[in-house]
């Protein structure tokens, strides 16, 4: 009877022994885990306006945010992705964020002025934009005045 016990014993621990070794196996057993992002807040602004130019807005805006961790000018973009889904109060939201991190950023004065253009609201301030924008970046002038004049054409008309 003892020798039958002994075996019971010998089987307990050779199976308690086969399952450490599982269990050992299965802790050395190599695991791909990405802690940091391979991109570069740069790579996802330039990703992000590679999506936007073939029209994948979501994965573009996806992208901006990443950037926008680190770098302003990714509201910039967002506004513009907005912008262009029409989903104008987004790209309101993105353009005056934009302003606030970068306020020398006179495209996006611009375009927080021509947004209030298309809205037919705020011109008064979309024409202190445009002032703004034209200011900031005396080089591109032609292209902020075509949108201060369009905003004057309809501040005209709405009086």
């Amino acid at each position: 009877m003892s020798c039958l016990t002994f075996e019971k014993r010998m089987i307990r621990i050779g199976l308690l022994l086969f399952t450490l070794q599982v269990i050992l196996a299965g802790c050395a057993m190599p695991r791909v885990i990405i802690y940091d992002d391979p991109l570069t807040y740069e790579e996802h602004l330039k990703l992000g306006m590679a999506y936007e130019k073939d029209r994948e807005f979501e994965n573009a805006i996806r992208e901006y945010k990443t950037a926008a961790r680190r770098l302003p000018i990714a509201y910039f973009y967002l506004g513009n992705v907005y912008f262009q889904k029409n989903e104008l109060d987004q790209a309101e939201k993105y353009y005056k964020k934009a302003i606030r991190k970068e306020t020398h950023n006179a495209d996006a004065h611009n375009n927080l002025a021509w947004l209030y253009y298309v809205k037919e609201e705020n011109l008064d301030k979309a024409e202190n934009l445009a002032l703004r924008a034209m200011a900031l970046d005396p080089s591109k002038r032609d292209v902020y005045m075509d949108t201060l004049d369009k905003v004057r054409e309809l501040k005209e008309r709405n009086n």
